[in-house]
């Protein structure tokens, strides 16, 4: 009888499924008061691990690469564009661009600002294996280039637009259709419950950026955010403004974005492409089957205080308006 028993027990186990691997989150700072380095310069990551490139001074960009041509852009690979960050900005919040990975093959990534790749290595690579020494050799030996964009500017006196995200009750942004100029930030302030910031497209007002673009472009994407009710201080996440074409974005947070809370910036008053009939399309499609939110302790961005990133460990998972 004990045998039958143990038989079954076994059995059982067998079928209790074992728990997937939780994804790593890799912070990697770009850029800095008189630096021109990835920091770290590699990391080493399994698939569906998620890399926050956290943009510092002055004018710099993540684009992918490849071994051997390291200071040229991969046709299909990512490209976060330039992100400026002014020398004014010294406490953040800083801009951040999310890059999840999708196998263990080595990724090659430079900045594309002027001569920061093939004048300083400003390289960075994920499972580089052995070939980060050659890859770091390739860009010191590649020709220089033309491209880049100019710093930001100290005395244009750039605005900083403040957007508050949600709130007790409020599936929306505030305001919700903004204009900015080259040059400008935009603070996105988290209120109750559980939102996020995600960059989309007009045609597709609930998919991510990544998802749909057909170039490589990476979404710009808060994370989920989680504030309690009785929160008293609120975290905030910042993104450049680098030219005057649109920006779309929206909440994936269960239907959030199929009720219509979705943001503009800059999009055209009138004509078919303004703010309403984006918000009208993101409504008639009745937004999308996006997953739940990550877990509390995977939803820690770069880009606040210390102090309030780790106050977030300890809010309850569940915030889900």
């Amino acid at each position: 009888m004990i045998s039958s028993f143990v038989t079954s027990l076994a059995a059982l186990l067998c079928l209790v499924a074992i728990p997937a691997t939780v994804a790593v989150n890799h912070t990697v700072v770009v850029g800095g008061p008189g630096v021109l380095a990835f920091r770290p310069d590699s990391i080493t990551a399994a698939v569906g691990d998620i890399v926050h490139f956290s943009f510092r001074q002055k004018n710099h960009t993540a684009t992918q690469s490849t071994l051997a041509s390291p200071c040229v852009k991969l046709p299909s690979g990512f490209d976060t564009g330039f992100i400026p960050v002014p020398d004014s900005n010294t406490d953040g919040p800083f801009p951040v661009a999310i890059y999840t990975v999708e196998n263990t093959n080595p990724v090659w990534v430079y900045c594309a600002q002027g001569t920061h790749c093939s004048g300083a290595a400003m390289v960075f690579a994920i499972n580089p294996g052995s070939d980060l020494a050659k890859f770091k050799a390739n860009a010191k030996a590649a020709p220089p280039t033309s491209t880049g964009a100019p710093s930001p500017s100290s005395t244009t006196g750039p605005t900083n637009h403040k957007v508050v995200v949600g709130g007790p009750g409020l599936l929306a942004y505030t305001p919700n259709d903004i204009k900015a100029n080259p040059g400008d930030t935009v603070t996105f302030e988290f209120r109750q419950k559980n939102h996020t910031v995600t960059q989309s497209t007009f045609a597709a007002p609930c998919r991510s950026l990544t998802l749909t673009s057909t170039t490589g472009q990476i979404a710009l994407d808060s994370g989920y955010m989680p504030v309690t009710d009785g929160a008293t201080t609120f975290p905030t996440w910042t993104i450049p403004i680098n030219d005057t074409a649109p920006l779309w974005f929206y909440c994936k947070q269960g239907n959030h974005c199929g009720l219509g809370m979705v943001l503009a910036i800059n999009a055209v008053d009138t004509g078919p492409n303004n703010f309403s009939a984006f918000q009208a399309k993101a409504k008639s499609l009745n937004g999308t089957a996006t997953s739940s939110p990550a877990p509390i302790s995977a939803a820690v961005h770069v880009g606040f205080g210390s102090s309030l990133a780790l106050a977030m460990f300890g809010v309850v998972a569940g915030l889900v308006f």
